[in-house]
């Protein structure tokens, strides 16, 4: 298994983490499809790594349950801005340093303010992308937290 960036640096600080690789369906790239072929019987504990442009002009980071929708003015709300909007798949590489499918918190080009939906708390550990498709790593919220310096907030619809 190739060492992705995130993966090294939560080697780097000690943060204790497993991975899990799976088949990647370039027809069906979504989380939930993913905690499917996984095995994962709750895909609550699952989140995928959205990134968003604010009003004036900075990226965000928010991590939400892969089975839910990001409520934009809760992510605003959270990140102190008048309005958030998702920035293009085509620049999401330019961006993050990551594709679609396999944007990892962790291991970005640049840190952005990152957020992390209240959920994660309910689960001793989660999943997020390692950083490439086809391979998640699994960690504690609060390693998760504390390593990207992410702020937990209500960011989902509902």
């Amino acid at each position: 298994m190739t060492k992705t960036n995130a993966m090294r640096q939560l080697e780097e600080a000690n943060i204790p983490f497993t991975t899990e690789s799976y088949p990647v369906d370039e027809e069906d790239l979504s989380g939930v499809h993913t905690a499917e072929i996984l095995g994962i019987d709750d895909p609550g504990c699952m989140f995928k790594t959205l990134v968003t442009k604010g009003s004036r002009g900075g990226y965000y980071v928010f991590c939400i349950p892969v089975a839910e929708e990001l409520d934009l003015k809760k992510c605003a709300a959270a990140a102190g801005e008048k309005s958030v909007e998702m920035i293009h798949v085509k620049d999401m590489l330019s961006v993050t340093g990551y594709i679609r499918g396999g944007c990892s918190p962790v291991g970005m080009k640049k840190k952005y303010p990152t957020f992390v939906d209240e959920t994660s708390i309910l689960y001793d550990k989660i999943y997020v992308s390692a950083g490439q498709r086809g391979l998640q790593m699994c960690l504690s919220p609060e390693d998760l937290c504390s390593f990207v310096g992410a702020a937990v907030a209500d960011l989902i619809r509902g």
